[in-house]
């Protein structure tokens, strides 16, 4: 089944990128992860939900200059980046004008679908959101457009007037594997789930760099004719709800 040697390619990557989550100098911040209880949880309708999250501390004036909708769309991007980076290549992510497909070297095997990103951005909080649409690891009652992957950045009370604080969570919410569904849950559990958060932990850990990736799309992008420039993002609410509804889709 192309899902079973998906997830085997997947676990090979893991152990041989196992280095790449190794801390790297030239930080400008600095992160740590925040573990929560049960940061990864299935129901017993078979919806997965994961958490990771981090806590980011940095300079003032470096958090002014990337609060803007640019570099909420750029972190999108570094996702990604970093995705491919971890697994040396064997991930890819592929661009259409209205979905995001992963796929293992190229297509047509296509391991994850997703709609377009949508974007929220307020004072405090910045959010942006991908639809699961579709895929190999993806079981048919996971394609019905309530599962999402999401990163949502808080701003936090600063530590003085020179050090701010950023909560960084990155949230899978009703994701149905196909590998849990056809094979077992603790075959998923071990595999896909397991890879997942190995790559959220280290993408987590290299914000600190503030290495933010060129975004593919550049949607948010500045432009020269301010006529051009699109709309921004819809604004967050400073204190909603954990897992928000999306008001623009970009």
């Amino acid at each position: 089944m192309g899902f079973v040697a998906a997830a085997a390619a997947l676990v090979l990557a893991a152990f041989v990128a196992i280095r790449r989550l190794l801390r790297r100098s030239g930080s400008i911040a600095h992160a740590v992860l925040v573990d929560t209880d049960e940061h990864t949880t299935m129901d017993a309708s078979g919806a997965v939900r994961s958490i990771q999250a981090a806590e980011l501390t940095l300079p003032a004036e470096a958090l002014e200059e990337i609060w803007t909708p640019m570099h909420l769309e750029r972190l999108a991007r570094t996702y990604w980046r970093y995705l491919s980076n971890w697994t040396l290549g064997l991930i890819q992510v592929k661009y259409d004008e209205d979905e995001r497909a992963i796929v293992l070297l190229t297509r047509p095997l296509v391991l994850l679908r997703f709609k377009a990103p949508e974007y929220e951005l307020g004072a405090t909080r910045g959010i942006v959101r991908w639809r699961i649409a579709g895929g190999v690891l993806v079981s048919r009652a996971g394609r019905n457009g309530d599962g999402y992957l999401q990163i949502d950045v808080r701003r936090c009370p600063p530590l003085g007037p020179d050090t701010a604080r950023l909560h960084v969570e990155v949230e899978v919410a009703n994701f149905y594997p196909a590998l849990a569904s056809t094979i077992a849950r603790w075959f998923y559990n071990a595999t896909q789930s397991r890879i997942h958060v190995l790559v959220t932990h280290g993408f987590l850990r290299s914000l600190a760099r503030l290495d933010f990736a060129e975004s593919k799309v550049g949607r948010y992008a500045a432009t020269v004719d301010a006529d051009a420039e699109p709309d921004p993002p819809q604004p967050a609410a400073a204190q909603a709800e954990p897992s928000p509804q999306p008001r623009t889709a970009a």
